[in-house]
């Protein structure tokens, strides 16, 4: 099965706000409904990433963190 995603935004290798400011460049670009995955090892932007869905009405889908890395599906609202 393939991976959800309409779009991918790699924020590796980046901090705090940076990972938060792209994702909410990249979400003006999509349509309603549509997925972009992110991708980042910040160790802020876990709980950032849950706080800007619930303030920006974008659905967090899904949400994962491994070794240092974050795997979020975000839906936009």
């Amino acid at each position: 099965m393939s991976d959800p995603e309409d779009e991918v935004l790699d924020a590796r290798g980046l901090s705090c706000p940076q990972p938060i400011l792209m994702l909410t460049q990249a979400m003006k670009s999509l349509g309603r409904d549509m997925v972009l995955k992110l991708l980042a090892d910040d160790p802020a932007a876990y709980e950032d990433v849950q706080v800007w869905c619930r303030r920006t009405g974008n659905h967090l889908m899904s949400i994962e963190e491994n070794e240092g890395q974050m795997v979020a599906f975000i839906r936009k609202g």
